[in-house]
């Protein structure tokens, strides 16, 4: 990695490979799980400072004190990178996995895509997974959280996001895992905080929050509220 650190990578093929890869990085017992989905487009730079905060006073250390994971999607943006930096910030040792299209990012000794993405170097695990778009990696990601998680609890975090979050969003449905939205963050996040509230037309937000599993966080209420509300969906 650009700053010195390191980090293990498997390639998986196909589905049925993933439990014994993951086994064989040492993912053998079961865990809490935080996903992080969605991205940082169009915040304020007072909200990105009040974001980089909530990862940093909130979602690294709970999920450290919990002896939980993180899954996300990898790459060196948004709240990928305020995880993985939040990580190191703390000196934090939980498992931090990207979940990533090897299609879309550079590795050692290979010729680099056209559209290249750069790996969060403050991850400690990635899977390179089929795919040359983003979007590709939807399925699998919630597919590998729900694998290292072996019937643990686990709760998706969505901050802000656009298409490819709402189809991060409904794999996690698919997961059966709730999804917390971030209101005021922006985008996707602020459409679904929407949708619940009936203040809302867009139709695919509304199939969304209509199973349940779309709850709130304002990540402007108090860092020990919120806190507790993570903590809630983890133990």
């Amino acid at each position: 990695m650009s700053n010195g650190l390191t980090a293990s990578a498997i390639r998986v093929e196909s589905p049925q490979d993933l439990s014994n890869a993951l086994s064989e990085q040492g993912f053998d017992n079961p865990r809490p799980i935080l996903v992080i989905l969605g991205g940082a487009g169009k915040m304020s730079e007072t909200d990105l400072s009040r974001l980089r905060s909530l990862f940093v006073n909130v979602l690294a250390p709970l999920v450290e004190k919990l002896g939980a994971s993180v899954v996300d999607g990898g790459t060196d943006f948004g709240v990928m990178q305020m995880i993985g930096q939040a990580r190191t910030q703390i000196s934090a040792k939980f498992d931090l996995i990207g979940v990533t299209p090897v299609g879309k990012v550079a590795l050692p000794n290979q010729a680099p895509p056209e559209e290249v993405a750069a790996l969060e170097p403050n991850h400690s695990h990635f899977v390179l997974i089929p795919g040359s778009d983003w979007g590709d990696e939807s399925p699998w990601l919630a597919n590998v959280a729900t694998v290292i998680a072996k019937g643990a609890p686990s709760v998706a975090v969505l901050v802000n996001g656009g298409e490819i979050s709402r189809k991060d969003v409904s794999e996690s449905h698919k997961a059966n895992r709730t999804v917390l939205a971030v209101a005021g963050s922006g985008r996707l996040a602020d459409t679904l905080s929407d949708a619940l509230h009936g203040e809302n037309t867009d139709e695919s937000a509304k199939e969304l929050v209509a199973s349940g599993l779309v709850q709130i966080l304002d990540f402007k209420d108090n860092f020990d509220s919120l806190t507790q509300l993570i903590k809630s969906y983890l133990c």
